[in-house]
């Protein structure tokens, strides 16, 4: 009898995480190394939020607490959810988690069975599938190609849905590519959801703030108020406020799965951080001015890398509405070779290659469903975006 789990065997680690990794370690080793795999933006967590979490401290809020969120965190949820999208949720309608990821894992945990199917777009984030599996459920992936933006049209939805299909995930913008859907995009999706009321929707605005001009943020239920009663809507403080290590990411639903989730919660983690919870609510209600700051950032860099990346022969970049990733595709060097002999079969070898001989770190588009391609994360300084760009250019040059 196997010791570790058959469940587990379905499942692999994390490759963003690896990447990352991986590009520490050999900086450590004393290779110089860009790392562009982290998803997580460079800049510090401002000092209105961090000051927050020095006053809980002080003020002794150090212990247990409820085991899905603070009183006070879960009102600040509501009227960011009222204030950004419009939609109306009470403090019982809602959980708080330790990150975004387990916000998404609990809400599986607790509703998928055995043969129960997930339609998840691809390129999708790299854990999505994976917790389906691990929740007992069958992923099905739907590729949003290059020619399509990277977007879900209603027709593949239409087609992915079964007798069978539980959840529909939804991400906008988008990890890994940035695609994000516009209004009249989004509810061309829920016109089909519409028609299928036994599929529940579970979105991921995580990126929600990172949107770029030209783009304007919506979330399913605000588009489709229909679909109200059956949306999990899921969001957090990670990227947005430069929180990642504080893990804390919420959602807001029916009252019978969030009980649902509190009581997988109340057996695995329990409550997440007093401390965070107390910045996350200074995170929502505090000021928000410096999100417009950050947002010219970005976007000054994703243009940076586009540009730059836009140049290269046999490589095409999107530009992105928002987050802080693009997504090239690189089918136009695929079967050539590297000056030491390397053929690039796929776009595992060439991120390897690439590692391994400019010093660039990214992660493999494979990774997230959707080949040839490559994710870049451009959440680091402007220095060292351009010296990447270069290498990746010099690389891509030297392939024969």
């Amino acid at each position: 009898m196997a010791f570790i789990s058959d469940t587990l065997s379905r499942v692999k680690p994390s490759p963003t995480i690896a990447v990352s990794n991986l590009a520490a370690e050999l900086k450590a080793a004393g290779k110089d190394v860009i790392g562009l795999g982290a998803g997580e933006p460079d800049f510090d967590t401002p000092d209105h939020i961090k000051a927050a979490a020095k006053a809980a401290i002080d003020a002794g809020k150090t212990k247990y607490t409820a085991v899905d969120g603070i009183p006070e965190l879960k009102q600040a949820i509501c009227a960011k959810l009222k204030r950004d999208n419009g939609l109306s949720y009470e403090p019982a309608q809602v959980s708080v988690g330790t990150g975004g990821k387990q916000i998404l894992y609990n809400a599986l945990m607790a509703t998928l069975n055995p043969g129960d199917e997930v339609v998840i777009p691809a390129p999708y984030w790299v854990s999505y599938p994976d917790m389906v599996l691990l929740a007992g459920g069958t992923p099905v992936s739907v590729e949003a190609t290059l020619e399509n933006d990277f977007k879900l049209t209603p027709e593949q939805l239409e087609a992915a849905i079964t007798p069978k299909t539980k959840w529909f995930i939804f991400n906008s913008p988008s990890n890994p590519t940035g695609a994000g859907y516009s209004h009249d995009e989004l509810k061309a999706l829920t016109d089909v959801l519409m028609r299928h009321p036994h599929v529940w929707v579970m979105t991921d605005d995580m990126y929600e703030h990172l949107s770029y001009e030209g783009f304007t943020f919506c979330t399913p239920a605000e588009v489709e108020p229909g679909l109200y009663e059956r949306t999990l809507t899921c969001n957090g403080v990670s990227k947005a406020y430069a929180m990642t290590g504080w893990r804390i990411g919420y959602a807001a639903g029916p009252k019978e799965l969030i009980a649902a989730m509190r009581k997988i919660q109340s057996q695995s983690t329990s409550n997440p951080c007093s401390v965070s919870q107390w910045a996350a609510v200074e995170a929502l209600n505090g000021p928000q001015g410096f999100l417009d700051d950050w947002r010219k950032v970005f976007q000054r860099r994703r243009d940076l890398v586009v540009s730059m990346l836009s140049k290269i022969d046999g490589m095409t970049c999107p530009t992105p509405d928002g987050a802080f990733y693009v997504y090239p595709s690189i089918a136009g060097l695929i079967g050539k070779t590297t000056p030491t002999g390397v053929k690039i079969e796929n776009d595992e070898i060439f991120a390897k290659a690439l590692l391994e001989e400019k010093g660039v770190a990214v992660v493999f588009g494979a990774a997230f469903g959707l080949s040839p391609c490559f994710r870049v994360s451009y959440a680091t300084s402007d220095e060292a975006l351009t010296e990447a760009c270069t290498r990746i250019q010099d690389f891509c040059a030297s392939l024969s």
